[in-house]
């Protein structure tokens, strides 16, 4: 588990309702700093830029379900301490509070890789509350590569919502088309670009989850 920036605190609510504790009772935010960029697959209010101090992204987590088998598993994205890390934020009506609670807790925590966690984000330089799913860094999903091991899982893996190179050209595309391209993510792309034999492009984020 990665130690809590200052301003942050862990949700303890049940995943497989929703039913998470210390959710506002009016609207509340939601960052989003991977597919949920691209295909947030809820119904929001608003969306905006947002920055998350205190952590970074990273192709961190094995997939066998979305974009991965458990014979081949591929790589997705998660938050960990340190750093920063530019995303999209979505502000969820309090009408539309449970069932957005429950589909995100059923997508993004099928084997529990991550803790729901309340953090502060900055929307044009406001400090806001939101909710984002940090990994476990204890989890037995959780994984520490270097960059060419990242590259080589991304190039061939794929899994129930398709390969793991879409996943990572939507979030590329997603960052740059908010104006503001991720240097790490821009370099592992154009390394599995060049494994896959294909030449880097603007690519349409489509509607798969994670």
């Amino acid at each position: 588990m990665p130690e809590q920036t200052p301003g942050t605190k862990h949700n303890p609510g049940a995943p497989d309702t929703g039913g998470a504790t210390n959710v506002p009772g009016d609207a509340f935010w939601i960052f989003g700093y991977g597919s949920l960029m691209w295909n947030p697959g809820f119904p929001f209010a608003e969306r905006r830029h947002a920055v998350l101090p205190g952590f970074h992204r990273r192709f961190c987590i094995r997939s066998t379900i979305y974009r991965g088998t458990p014979e081949q598993p591929g790589l997705v994205l998660g938050v960990d301490a340190g750093g920063e890390c530019h995303g999209m934020a979505f502000r969820v009506e309090a009408s539309r509070r449970d069932e957005v609670l429950a589909y995100l807790y059923k997508r993004e925590l099928p084997s529990k890789v991550y803790t729901p966690t309340w953090v502060s984000v900055l929307i044009d330089g406001e400090a806001v509350e939101a909710l984002t799913f940090v990994v476990k860094r204890d989890h037995r999903q959780f994984a520490c590569l270097s960059e060419d091991e990242m590259a080589a899982i991304i190039a061939s893996s794929a899994g129930a919502n398709g390969s793991n190179f879409e996943y990572l050209a939507n979030t590329v595309h997603a960052l740059h088309a908010l104006g503001v391209p991720d240097r790490e993510l821009d370099v592992l792309h154009q390394r599995v670009c060049t494994l896959r034999g294909t030449e880097p492009r603007n690519t349409a984020a489509k509607t798969a989850a994670d």
